[in-house]
């Protein structure tokens, strides 16, 4: 089964992440794999997609990492490509590492990158992955209403013209709260094009947002006090940028709080909200202190005592929020409150039993 996105961040590893879990507690041997990696880590001398490792942490998966991601792409891979540099037949590497994980298995869920014609610059497009490995193919949009199926139907296209079945779609991040209609009108209106929808997985706050530790990792900084979790994700962001009395009531649970270094009233706020959390307040998981204003000696002793996340940017307050916006949240293994949320809202989401049976 192949899994392919409209783009990037649309949710295929989340969809991967709980499709992985309700098909392994239903008892199947289980490989994953991903054919063509873009981002990707070195563990233990070995280059491999992030999502591989993820994957493999998670679910303990025995297959060997240069199989579960046989094709990387470091820098300058491409050029080297197309300049007749790389002799290496990428195909057959695939190939032959999707012939070791399929071993025993009674299922490998293969992960594409990004849209359908990703990879095509070295002739390995998804779409040509998904067909060398005559898998089926799933595609993941994200929420809204014309876009997910105007790419969804885009994407069908190229997958179709290299013989590729669709099994159907999975629309992520859908406000089946707010808009409890979506659904069916996705399900409509993908049906016009014989497209099935296999699920809505509900937006969640929790799951847009970034844990501290990447905080860290994408923005450039001194951590002051506190530790940067990588476990700790945060699940609102408030703009410290009124007086304390009225930010106080933008504090929720898991807030991360952007204001300059020199607004002590706020951090005193936040620090004040946090001691009275036992009785029902708001907590503050974290503070970004904006305009390289470092606080007072003594307020950064209260903000250490507390153990309480302060991390400081040279950024201005605007500029600090927009980086946090743009950061792309990856689910990591020592997420385990993450990936718990993940597991709960894909079996909730899509009909497995019914999507095993198709299979």
């Amino acid at each position: 089964m192949f899994l392919a996105a409209t783009g990037q961040n649309r949710g295929k590893t989340t969809t991967s992440l709980g499709l992985l879990a309700a098909i392994r507690e239903r008892g199947y041997r289980l490989g994953f794999m991903k054919p063509v990696g873009q981002r990707y880590l070195v563990v233990d001398g070995t280059r491999a997609d992030e999502d591989a490792v993820l994957m493999q942490e998670v679910f303990d998966l025995p297959d060997a990492l240069n199989d579960m991601s046989p094709v990387t792409l470091p820098r300058g891979f491409t050029t080297d490509f197309i300049m007749g540099r790389i002799a290496d037949d990428l195909e057959a590497q695939v190939q032959a590492a999707h012939d070791r994980v399929a071993l025993e298995k009674d299922l490998v869920v293969i992960e594409g990158t990004g849209h359908a014609g990703v990879g095509a610059v070295i002739g390995l497009s998804n779409a040509r992955a998904a067909a060398l490995l005559e898998a089926p193919v799933i595609i993941v949009s994200e929420g809204g209403v014309g876009r997910p199926i105007d790419e969804i139907v885009l994407n069908r296209a190229l997958f179709a013209a290299h013989g590729v079945k669709l099994l159907g779609a999975v629309v992520n991040k859908v406000d089946v709260e707010s808009h409890p209609q979506l659904p069916d009108i996705l399900r409509r209106g993908l049906g016009l094009h014989g497209i099935e929808l296999l699920g809505c997985i509900p937006y969640s706050d929790f799951l847009a947002n970034p844990s501290l530790e990447l905080i860290v990792t994408h923005l450039d900084g001194e951590l002051l006090a506190g530790r940067a979790e990588p476990g700790r994700t945060i699940a609102h962001v408030a703009i410290g940028a009124m007086q304390a009395e009225h930010a106080i009531s933008h504090l929720s649970e898991r807030t991360l709080l952007i204001t300059p270094g020199d607004r002590e009233d706020l951090l005193q706020a936040a620090l004040d909200a946090n001691r009275r959390s036992a009785a029902g307040a708001p907590l503050v998981s974290g503070i970004i202190l904006s305009g390289g204003y470092r606080p007072s000696d003594a307020l950064l002793r209260a903000l250490r005592e507390a153990d309480l996340f302060a991390y400081l940017v040279e950024t201005d307050t605007y500029r600090t929020a927009q980086a946090v916006d743009e950061i792309l949240v990856k689910t990591h293994a020592s997420d385990t409150e993450k990936i718990a949320t993940i597991i709960d809202l894909v079996s909730g989401a899509i009909d497995v039993d019914g999507l095993l049976a198709r299979l």
